[in-house]
């Protein structure tokens, strides 16, 4: 392996010899570094790897990692009829997902209090979810979803 480093002035970064664009274009890679302030120059270092050697490195390496299944406020859970209608049908769905979903109906309703902004003033919909109160706090709509999921 191989190492060259161009030192280029900011905005100049075409301005740079053909060759040193060639070896930027066939690096595998390319790390941009401020110096100091008052100089203006970025230093550019380019490594190349010779072909092929990237993906057998690869093959060899370190295996992928394995995806996680779901667990926690991620993980779908049955929910409620109540909130199935509300998010309309879902069998199961993520708490995440469900506040989503909640936040997405009061931003775009304007149901938030315009003189206190923690305060959500709730429609029709959302008193079904939260059991008929017309004003609740942003941070009691979690605690509010509790018994719409089933453990």
């Amino acid at each position: 392996m191989s190492a060259t480093a161009i030192r280029i002035r900011s905005g100049d970064l075409l301005a740079f010899p053909a060759s040193a664009r060639r070896a930027v274009a066939a690096a595998s890679v390319v790390s941009f570094r401020t110096r100091a302030p008052a100089a203006g120059r970025v230093a550019v270092r380019v490594v190349a790897a010779a072909e092929g050697a990237g993906a057998e490195a690869e093959a060899e390496g370190k295996p992928k990692p394995k995806k996680r299944a779901a667990s926690g406020i991620m993980k779908p859970k049955p929910i409620s009829p109540e909130l199935r209608e509300f998010v309309g049908g879902a069998a199961e769905l993520p708490r995440t997902e469900a506040l989503k979903i909640i936040w997405a109906h009061i931003k775009g309703n304007n149901l938030q209090d315009p003189a206190n902004k923690k305060i959500i003033v709730c429609d029709d919909k959302l008193k079904k979810i939260f059991g008929g109160r017309d004003r609740v706090g942003f941070l009691e709509i979690s605690g509010l979803l509790n018994p719409h999921f089933q453990k």
